[in-house]
């Protein structure tokens, strides 16, 4: 089963920062989680929320940021007294310190709120230029962005994003995608059947607790997301999965 480290290691650090990124590569992450937003002057930045307020000592959007403006914020906020050093990274930067290493990356494209002029086109390019296209999957709860990227689906994995499991096959199949992130709650042994039948990749999202992980093991997912990838790597080294 993958491990995606949700926004890295992100309870126990900085979410979306180095220091996140490294720690679940040391914890033994398949694959890193991340967001992606756009500055004012179209560089792709990583961080969850439209707005720098919750982790950083800034306020307001980030397209109304430049790239230089963002380059001057703290990313620490949410672990102030331990992490001093950290800033916001751009995506060329995550690319760059990834190439070189064993890991995946999940891109998510956060355009379900602010519908980013050219993200995806900016970021496939961007991928490109670091020829990771085997190692990306994207993703985004966005059914319009879903459906642009379709024209990369020969090139990358693109994955749809939802919690909301009605008619879930059918959306599948109308926007083309061969893998869904779904919220873990609305998986069940039913829904999963329905998904290996019509060949889903599915991965669960945010998986944090022991009883949780294990019963997305036992509905046979392909992969947990999860803010504790090292938690959860021991829970499953240790984990005898139900038979079948």
């Amino acid at each position: 089963m993958m491990i995606v480290a949700h926004r890295g290691a992100s309870k126990e650090a900085p979410e979306n920062t180095f220091a996140a990124f490294e720690l679940a590569y040391k914890d033994g992450a398949d694959a890193i989680e991340t967001d992606v937003h756009l500055t004012k002057d179209s560089i792709p930045i990583i961080m969850h929320d439209e707005t720098v307020n919750r982790t950083t000592n800034g306020k307001g959007y980030i397209q109304d940021y430049t790239y230089e403006e963002i380059k001057t914020l703290h990313a620490n906020a949410q672990f102030s007294t331990r992490f001093t050093q950290e800033r916001i990274p751009t995506l060329e930067e995550l690319l760059q310190w990834s190439v070189s290493k064993d890991i995946l990356l999940n891109i998510e494209l956060k355009n379900n709120k602010i519908d980013y002029n050219h993200l995806e086109k900016i970021v496939y390019e961007l991928i490109c230029t670091y020829n990771m296209n085997e190692r990306i999957i994207l993703s985004s709860f966005n059914p319009e962005s879903i459906k642009r990227l379709q024209i990369y689906k020969d090139d990358l994995e693109i994955a749809y994003l939802t919690s909301n499991h009605k008619n879930l096959m059918k959306r599948a199949e109308d926007l083309g995608v061969k893998s869904l992130h779904l919220k873990h709650s609305i998986i069940n042994k039913k829904l999963m059947k329905a998904c290996l039948q019509n060949q889903l990749t599915v991965r669960a999202y945010t998986v944090n607790k022991t009883s949780h992980i294990k019963r997305i093991v036992d509905l046979q997912c392909h992969g947990i997301i999860t803010d504790m990838p090292g938690e959860a790597r021991r829970t499953l080294d240790a984990y005898q999965p139900l038979k079948k």
